[in-house]
């Protein structure tokens, strides 16, 4: 058996580019297999644009499913690479063990919760009479298939975690071809409309999830399922849902800030703003996506040399990240200020949901371009298993800035000041976390490769 130690050893360039173009290719597939259903949706007959609003209501819900998931699943994937840096591989296949077991217990008792309440939970979310029905359609058949859906992402940055990025990244191309294929199959030749766009992403997660399971029973892998599979050791599941944390609470504040943004929204600009943001939402997770791939390549790396005590090497992947992410962040403002028009027409037809759309994605992004840089700080805390500074960084933007200035411009500029939001809270939160990575690196500039990180602190013990 053999362990990632390239990791420790090999060219950080080389290393970052290894790890990192599987995730950003995964990451992207990952975002067409999100906007698949919303430009099918898109262009259901006759109910295109009120099915396209109704997704996007189930935004929030969606959100919070996935801070679950990541509750679970980033808490693990770090662990894993830590772990797999200081050559404890018992600890590593414990915690691959705990992933499945938690993904379980959380992704059936929020599906139960949801699947009770769902009505209720959507208008809360910003359903009107005109969209519950297709957003209760399409979530019913999300939260059947929700602990697919956990198990799925969760096991899916394990593997990535224990350095085999290329097997991550094929089986997230795989759902993002098969469900390509399913959706037209199901919503119009079966004539199942926006159910059947649901019932084939479910079904995508669970072929790859089957496979994902028999990659871990394999005897020549070093991270593989234990005997006692479902044996839950509470130590480890303290440690990884505190390393969880962060993004956790990121993907938690996205899911209230997008309730407050579709409830302004209704009320300044009624159902097709919502459609009009869910579009531009859609364009934008595409470019986020990217930036995460690149988080992604950095995350087992500086794991790995942080669990091995090689901070020369963890400082250079983190700038190493944050220059790529800055320049995958120019060309995303470029397209979001000179080519919105050609983006927002892939999902609609309709004349006037275009022309809201158009606006919302050049209103949102004028600052986009100092962004990339912050999500890698934000995840490099993560990484470290700096549970607390992570927090705080994933929350500042959202609930800090976002939230109050989501009713306070309105006031001015009625539905584009929900829009103009976004700028102001990015440029907010850059500032908040340039502050938190100097100190960071401050810290760093003190230690020599193998002293313990007694003045850094970390989630996982050695």
């Amino acid at each position: 058996m053999t362990t990632p130690t390239e990791l420790g050893s090999e060219s950080i360039g080389k290393l970052l580019k290894r790890y990192a173009v599987p995730g950003i290719i995964a990451m992207t597939a990952s975002s067409l297999y999100n906007m698949v259903d919303s430009i099918f949706i898109g262009h259901i007959p006759g109910v295109g644009s009120l099915a396209l609003s109704g997704l996007a209501v189930t935004f929030p819900l969606m959100n919070l499913s996935s801070a679950l998931g990541t509750l679970v699943g980033i808490g693990a994937s770090t662990m894993v690479s830590i772990l797999l840096g200081q050559k404890n591989y018992k600890a590593a296949n414990k915690v691959l063990a705990n992933d499945i077991s938690l993904n379980c217990i959380t992704g059936v008792i929020f599906a139960a919760v949801c699947l009770i309440f769902l009505d209720p939970i959507l208008r809360f979310f910003g359903a009107s009479d005109n969209t519950l029905p297709f957003a209760r359609e399409y979530m019913q058949v999300i939260l059947i298939g929700n602990v697919i859906t956990h198990l799925y992402f969760g096991l899916n940055s394990l593997i990535r975690s224990a350095g085999n990025p290329k097997l991550a990244m094929g089986l997230t191309l795989f759902t993002v071809i098969s469900n390509t294929v399913l959706d037209p199959v199901f919503i119009f030749v079966l004539d199942m409309g926006i159910q059947g766009a649901a019932l084939a992403t479910v079904l995508c997660q669970a072929l790859a999830l089957a496979y994902t399971f028999r990659y871990f029973t394999r005897k020549d892998n070093l991270l593989r399922l234990p005997k006692q599979v479902f044996a839950l050791d509470w130590r480890i599941a303290k440690d990884s849902l505190a390393i969880g944390m962060g993004p956790f609470l990121m993907n938690s504040a996205s899911c209230i800030v997008t309730m407050f943004i579709n409830q302004q929204l209704l009320k300044y600009g009624g159902d097709l703003a919502i459609g009009a943001y869910g579009i531009a939402n859609r364009i934008n997770f595409m470019f986020i996506m990217i930036v995460m791939g690149f988080n992604q390549g950095m995350q087992p790396i500086a794991g790995y040399n942080f669990g091995a005590l090689k901070y020369s090497r963890v400082k250079k992947v983190f700038s190493l990240t944050a220059i790529w992410a800055t320049i995958i962040c120019v060309f995303w403002f470029l397209a979001s200020e000179f080519f919105p028009s050609l983006l927002v027409g892939i999902f609609t037809n309709d004349p006037q949901l275009k022309e809201l759309a158009d606006s919302g994605i050049r209103a949102m992004n004028p600052v986009v371009f100092l962004v990339g840089w912050q999500m890698v700080s934000t995840n490099f805390f993560q990484s470290l298993g700096m549970v607390k500074v992570s927090i705080f960084l994933s929350l500042s933007r959202q609930l800090l800035f976002l939230v109050p200035l989501v009713y306070i411009m309105p006031l001015f500029m009625e539905v584009r000041g929900v829009f103009f939001a976004f700028p102001c809270s990015d440029l907010l939160a850059c500032i908040t976390t340039l502050v938190m990575i100097i100190n960071l690196f401050r810290k760093f500039s003190k230690l020599q490769d193998g002293d313990e990180p007694t003045i850094l602190g970390s989630a996982v013990r050695r």
